[in-house]
């Protein structure tokens, strides 16, 4: 492989920036629910969960934590392990394609399919910060 894009992929720098991208949704989604409390509790709300308050703020709290843990390179496995979980009850709760039909079962397929994708891509993470750690004793 060109020793250039070699020393690229091995930089502590690209790392970062590479967490920080997989994890951009994740941030973002965290504080909107902090910020934008009223809206948060209304999403609660329209996936049936209740008290909305508490789903809310353990949204936010597995969402900003995870990420934190991931960001941070320290047990990247646990903050993988939430956010995928996280990731699959939202399939279950709230894009039940196989509840619906037409273009609304078609959008909710989509959005589980990408949550599926991004699962695939924080367990690539935590093999990724794993294998790096291993790799520098």
């Amino acid at each position: 492989m060109n020793r250039f894009v070699e020393n690229i992929l091995e930089s502590s720098w690209f790392w970062a920036v590479t967490r920080i991208f997989l994890l951009f949704i994740f941030i973002s989604s965290g504080l909107a629910r902090l910020i934008d409390f009223d809206g948060g509790l209304a999403e609660m709300r329209a996936a049936g969960l209740h008290p909305d308050w508490f789903f809310n703020i353990a949204s936010a709290i597995v969402l900003l934590l995870g990420s934190i843990l991931i960001l941070l390179d320290r047990v990247v496995w646990l903050g993988t392990a939430a956010l995928s979980v996280f990731l699959l009850l939202t399939i279950f709760i709230v894009h039940t394609f196989w509840h619906f039909s037409g273009e609304y079962a078609k959008t909710s397929l989509y959005f589980a399919f990408e949550h599926i994708t991004v699962i695939g891509g924080l367990l690539a993470t935590a093999i990724a910060s794993h294998l790096r750690k291993k790799l520098k004793t």
